[in-house]
């Protein structure tokens, strides 16, 4: 595939677009202007909104034995992982289809980079305090060779279970699969017409599984039998229930918690395909706000905003409890056994069997609920996670953050289309109070993330 021309009209639209940040000086990652918007002192950072300084004891220390860390630098991570998911979304949103993925690095994810097909777009880029990198392949055009590839792996089920992952990985610009045996995802690459410029091969040992054996991470269990995890507690309308793995169920399957109580029925169930369910549960059980962590200890759910590929992520499951790790990269695809699964995201967190369907969780932001992976928590391993925004949106649940004894209310209405309880992408577009916004990352609103209130998460048009 060619390298993509550069676009001199869209240069200077992006120049403009980012010229009122310009004077904002940067101090790591916490700026908090809106490309084309002139900084508002009084707005809240993205570490602010997303409530960072509130990170439970349970999941720093985790995060501090899993990811060698002391506790200050699990605490700065957190708060510069926050702030440069605001600045890679606003940078996304300016460079349009230049735009070619974002990663953060370092022991404090002090780092962000930001990629672009178009070398006049550094400068606009470096304004925002992120390094630059110039690749050949957008983030648009990656994805899009994915797609080939994983229509290609369903129609060769026999290479696609000896090439079982396939992934973007922004920061080699490539699309990647990780085989068992090479010539088989060579096979997939000649079907999928994917040119060797855009696509990696890396050799692998290993076969990924749904977690099977049969609180967020509890411990539930289907049909008296096989054991799972729970991933997140939900609502729809006055129903209560939570979010959990679709391998974990089929709908009609009825489900005891963990103290072998009568719960719940399995209400939808997704699997392969994707690897998503939900669960209702009886009245004796209530939807809370909170993840069991280390110690039985409560870790609070604030929202569903999508932490960046390089951002720790810690994971809560009824056999091996908090353990915690990095995001590798989104939209990964994946084939078990039982079939191929798309949309999940790769991490190097661990688990084991009973561990599935259990929470995945940043800083206090949910991420997803545990698929399946490779290895244990023993010698290490490499786990996938369906992201929770999807599942919301496919079920029309909503995810709980209050600890108010009932489902969530949607805020007094403004007059536009900003509605709580939808899941919105970036890209996407809203009105409120008159005014417009476009949605800079991905996330499920709620009461309190009205756009003019929180900069990292909208950009005012």
């Amino acid at each position: 595939m060619p390298p993509i021309p550069h676009r001199h009209r869209h240069t200077r639209a992006v120049g403009a677009a980012l010229a009122a940040t310009a004077a904002l000086l940067v101090a790591g990652l916490s700026g908090s202007a809106s490309a084309g918007t002139a900084p508002d002192a009084t707005a809240p950072t993205a570490a602010q909104t997303l409530r960072t300084d509130a990170a439970p004891p349970a999941l720093l220390r985790a995060m501090e034995r899993d990811l060698g860390l002391d506790r200050r630098q699990a605490e700065r991570r957190l708060a510069n992982e926050a702030d440069a998911g605001a600045v890679a979304g606003r940078l996304r949103a300016a460079l349009g289809d230049d735009f070619a993925g974002a990663w953060v690095r370092g022991a404090e994810s002090g780092t962000l980079t930001v990629a672009t097909t178009d070398a006049a777009d550094v400068a606009a880029i470096e304004a925002q305090g992120a390094v630059a990198k110039v690749v050949r392949h957008s983030l648009a055009d990656l994805d899009a060779a994915k797609t080939r590839l994983d229509r290609a792996a369903a129609g060769r089920s026999g290479d696609a279970a000896d090439a079982p992952v396939r992934y973007v990985d922004v920061r080699t610009n490539t699309v990647t699969v990780q085989a068992v045996r090479p010539s088989a995802a060579r096979a997939l690459l000649d079907a999928a017409g994917l040119d060797a410029g855009l696509a990696r091969v890396e050799s692998t040992a290993e076969k990924p599984r749904p977690l099977y054996d049969l609180r967020g991470g509890e411990a539930y269990y289907i049909n008296n039998s096989g054991r799972c995890s729970i991933g997140f507690p939900v609502t729809k309308g006055s129903q209560e229930g939570f979010a959990t793995a679709g391998h974990c169920g089929r709908t009609g399957a009825s489900t005891t918690g963990y103290n072998r109580v009568a719960q719940g029925t399995f209400q939808g169930s997704v699997f392969p395909g994707r690897d998503m369910a939900w669960v209702a549960v009886n009245s004796n059980w209530r939807a809370t706000p909170y993840v069991s962590g280390a110690g039985g200890q409560n870790v609070q759910v604030t929202g569903s905003t999508q932490a960046p590929v390089g951002a720790s992520v810690c994971r809560s499951g009824s056999t091996t409890g908090w353990h915690c790790g990095t995001v590798q990269q989104h939209n990964t695809s994946v084939t078990y056994p039982e079939g191929t699964i798309t949309g999940v995201t790769r991490t190097t967190v661990c688990a084991e069997p009973g561990d599935s369907g259990g929470s995945y969780i940043s800083g206090s932001q949910a991420q997803g609920v545990t698929s399946g992976g490779s290895g244990d928590c023993r010698s290490g391993g490499t786990t996938f996670f369906q992201p929770i925004n999807p599942l919301l949106q496919n079920y029309g649940l909503t995810l709980k953050t209050t600890d108010d004894g009932g489902p969530e209310e949607p805020p007094p209405g403004e007059g536009g289309t900003w509605a709580a309880g939808t899941v919105y992408q970036p890209g996407d577009t809203v009105t409120y109070g008159g005014a417009a916004y476009r949605c800079i990352q991905g996330h499920q609103a709620h009461a309190g993330w009205e756009p003019p209130n929180v900069p990292a998460l909208w950009q005012r048009v």
